[in-house]
């Protein structure tokens, strides 16, 4: 194997070192909901925020995040992220007004879009060739599911062991865990927009949106964060109401994990070998029925785990075929730029979906609604991408020099 090869490899297993360490705890923090919720007085909306501002703010620094790492390289902007990310988990766990516990919700945000697994993947597409590019996104989305199915039996057992505040001091740490393997990215991360003026992003931006299948893309993957923010949020404390004991919300979260290796894996090899939206269409329209399915049966430990296994193989694989879809349609120069800004669309469905959550179970003490609002955004996302051209789009010829 060359030395570029080697670097290459090493640059894969270090981002898929990051992507597990960035997303297992950020992806789990809802199973401290119910403890901290009870021990501090608060109602669920206040802890849904302080997720949901979390998830609105990762949205937002992801196009920027990966912009700066489109012009400068990904490994600086890894590295702000963690620092930012650690601090953000570091106040949650001295924090207990209610206010600004919520706010605690901006600086982790803004740490997890710009250390996101997002970002690594987008990193990892560019070096590895065409044919390579869906498994490998395919497997740096499965090394983030590797540490959600870790972190998840692992809070459970630090909140038992230790009590929330100090497992969130914990998880603060962890995030200096990333910085060691920044360096193997770093030697193969090339910006690929280096010298570009706002004005080309600005034209890029344009060009894409006026593409129909960027349009689609945008949209559907507002549905995936409505449904991966509810439930990774809000289902441990729904199966605590429910009566079932607490290692059963923690084991649902960490076998949607387990199950997401799978299905992250599978996903990037369908996408490789077969219509990648015609798979999407398939994943959003399955998600509907793996939750209707859970809704209209009798709730108990098998049909918890049933539906998180289920999910689980659904959960991320839609991330290497859309994040594929945004490579095949709009080229590589500007991709994590385009790509941030889909998920900035993702993180907006996971804003409403981690809030809303909380408020309507404040309200009505019931998450009914909310299930089958996940069940009808699955169908209509199903739809949505069906009109996706998997050609390359204006903004992809105009880089190849074809129009």
């Amino acid at each position: 194997m060359s030395t570029e090869g080697k670097q290459i490899n090493l640059a894969i297993f270090g981002g898929c070192v990051v992507a597990f360490l960035t997303f297992g705890f950020s992806a789990t923090f809802g199973i401290f909901m119910a403890p901290m919720s009870a021990e501090l007085g608060w109602g669920r909306e206040v802890f849904a925020m302080s997720v949901a501002l979390q998830m609105l703010f990762w949205g937002f620094s992801q196009p920027v995040a990966g912009a700066i790492a489109d012009r400068f390289g990904t490994a600086r902007v890894l590295a702000f992220g963690a620092v930012c990310a650690g601090l953000g988990f570091f106040l949650r766990g001295i924090v207990t007004d209610p206010a600004l516990f919520a706010l605690t919700g901006v600086l982790t945000g803004i740490g997890t879009g710009a250390a996101s697994w997002p970002i690594v993947i987008g990193a990892l597409g560019k070096v590895v060739p065409a044919e390579r590019r869906s498994f490998i996104l395919g497997l740096g989305t499965a090394a983030a599911s590797l540490g959600m199915f870790m972190a998840a039996p692992a809070s459970t057992a630090m909140i038992g062991s230790f009590g929330w505040q100090p497992s969130i001091l914990i998880i603060a740490a962890s995030f200096a865990l990333i910085l060691p393997f920044l360096f193997f990215i770093a030697r193969v991360s090339k910006p690929t927009a280096a010298g570009s003026t706002a004005k080309d992003f600005g034209h890029a931006l344009s060009l894409a949106f006026t593409d129909r299948s960027y349009l689609c893309l945008f949209f559907g993957f507002f549905v995936c964060g409505f449904h991966v923010a509810f439930i990774q949020t809000h289902l441990p404390a729904y199966v605590i109401d429910l009566g079932l004991a607490a290692w059963v919300g923690g084991w649902s979260l960490a076998l949607i994990g387990l199950f997401n290796i799978a299905g992250s894996f599978l996903a990037g090899w369908t996408g490789q070998n077969f219509s990648k939206k015609w798979v999407l269409s398939g994943i959003y329209f399955a998600r509907a029925m793996v939750i209707a399915f859970f809704v209209l049966t009798p709730v108990s430990e098998e049909t918890v785990l049933v539906f998180s296994a289920a999910m689980g193989v659904l959960w991320l694989s839609t991330v290497p075929l859309t994040m594929g879809l945004v490579a095949q349609t709009q080229g590589l120069k500007f991709l994590s730029t385009l790509a941030g800004l889909v998920f900035l669309s993702h993180q907006t469905g996971s804003f409403i979906g981690a809030w809303l959550g909380g408020r309507i179970y404040d309200l009505n003490q019931d998450y009914t609604p909310m299930w089958w609002a996940a069940i009808v955004l699955g169908l209509l996302a199903a739809l949505i991408h069906l009109p996706i051209r998997e050609e390359p789009g204006p903004l992809a010829l105009a880089e190849a020099g074809k129009t």
